[in-house]
């Protein structure tokens, strides 16, 4: 059983921060990636940002510059450090898994947590 704990969501207004953290635990063996994604009321869910098991980072353009991704191994947490929100920015967060268990790669998505942006 793969668990991940997603904390950090809330209401701030426009060009205020907040910061998103999500644990994960359970039968994992290494972690490939971890990221966050988003989905707006009525929208696709979309990918956010994300960190590999090398570090490498990546990003929505439209986030690029406001918002940083970190991640700490010996936690396996990964953080979403969000500033200049705007309330474009509204949606529910998903922090999202790549892992190996044995030499299986599987994928696992935390339950969400929203991120409300008042103008």
């Amino acid at each position: 059983q793969v668990q991940l704990v997603e904390s950090g969501g809330g209401l701030v207004q426009a060009g205020g921060s907040l910061r998103l953290s999500c644990a994960a635990s359970g039968s994992i063996f290494s972690i490939n990636a971890m990221g966050w994604y988003r989905q707006a009321p009525g929208k696709q869910r979309e990918f956010v940002a994300g960190v590999r098991s090398d570090g490498s980072t990546n990003y929505l353009d439209s986030v690029k510059g406001r918002f940083t991704i970190s991640r700490d191994n010996a936690k396996n947490t990964v953080y979403l450090q969000m500033n200049s929100l705007k309330p474009e920015d509204t949606a529910v967060y998903f922090c999202h898994l790549e892992y190996y268990s044995g030499t299986y790669l599987y994928t696992h998505w935390g339950q969400g947590t929203q991120v409300t942006v008042s103008s």
